[in-house]
C-alpha cells in the first residue's frame, strides 16, 4: 500500500521524506484518532505540499498503516531478535520476549491501540491494518527465530507459525499489559517484567520439548 521504493508514477521517493510524513502522520493519529487527522494537516505538520503525501502514500489508510509498520520496525526490530545467537535458548527467547512486553508496556503503543478500538466507523479496517503492520509482523519475526531453533535441534518447533502465535499471546496475555493502565510504574517494574518473561520462556520451553526431538529427526 505504501510507495516508499517508488512513487506514485515511477520515481523514486525521497526516503527521508516519506519518514518525515509517517512521522508526522503517527503524531497527528495519536493526538486526534484517525478520523480527525487530515492529509492536510500531516502536511502542515511536516511542512510539506500535500501532493507530496501523495507521491508517496495513495490514501490516509496506507499512511496509517506506514506509521504503524515504521513504529512497530523501530521498537521490534529484527536484529534485535539475533543478537543472542549463540546465547542458550532461553537466553535469546529472553530477550524476544521482554522485548515484545516492554513494547507492549509502552503508552503509545497502548494508545494507538486504544485509538483503533475507539472509532466505530473505520473499526474494521483500521483493525486490519493495525494487525497487518504490527502484530503479523512481530509474529514473523518470533517464527524466523523459532525455526532457526528446530533447524539447530533446540527446540522441537514442527509448528514455527503456530509457535510464533503462541509465544506472542503469552505476552500480550499478561496481566502488567492491563496493570499498566492505571499503575504504569508498576507494570514498568525490572523485576516484574524480569520475572514474568521468565516464567513464560520456561513454560514455552516445556512445551516445545528442548533438545529432546533430536533423535526422531
Amino acid at each position: 500500500m505504501t510507495k516508499n521504493s517508488q512513487g506514485r508514477r515511477g520515481r523514486p521517493a525521497n526516503e527521508a521524506l516519506g519518514q518525515t510524513i509517517v512521522d508526522a502522520a503517527r503524531e497527528l493519529f495519536l493526538e486526534l484518532g484517525f478520523q480527525a487527522t487530515t492529509l492536510d494537516q500531516v502536511a502542515r505538520r511536516a511542512k510539506i505540499s500535500k501532493l507530496s503525501i501523495y507521491r508517496h502514500f495513495e490514501n490516509k489508510e496506507a499512511l496509517f498503516g506506514a506509521a504503524i509498520a515504521a513504529g512497530c520496525q523501530l521498537l521490534f526490530a529484527p536484529q534485535a531478535l539475533h543478537e543472542d545467537d549463540d546465547g542458550s535458548v532461553e537466553d535469546q527467547l529472553m530477550a524476544v520476549g521482554s522485548l515484545l512486553l516492554r513494547t507492549l508496556l509502552r503508552p503509545d503503543v497502548r494508545s494507538v491501540e486504544a485509538m483503533v478500538m475507539a472509532d466505530k466507523t473505520n473499526q474494521t479496517s483500521l483493525s486490519k491494518l493495525h494487525f497487518e503492520a504490527g502484530p503479523a509482523h512481530v509474529i514473523g519475526q518470533i517464527e524466523a527465530l523459532l525455526r532457526q531453533l528446530h533447524a539447530k535441534a533446540l527446540l522441537n518447533v514442527p509448528d514455527p507459525h503456530q509457535s510464533a502465535r503462541l509465544f506472542a499471546a503469552l505476552f500480550k496475555g499478561s496481566d502488567l499489559v492491563m496493570i499498566a493502565r492505571f499503575d504504569q510504574a508498576r507494570a514498568e517494574n525490572d523485576k516484574e517484567i524480569e520475572s514474568y518473561c521468565r516464567s513464560a520462556v520456561a513454560m514455552f520451553i516445556a512445551g516445545h520439548g528442548g533438545g529432546d526431538h533430536v533423535a526422531g529427526f
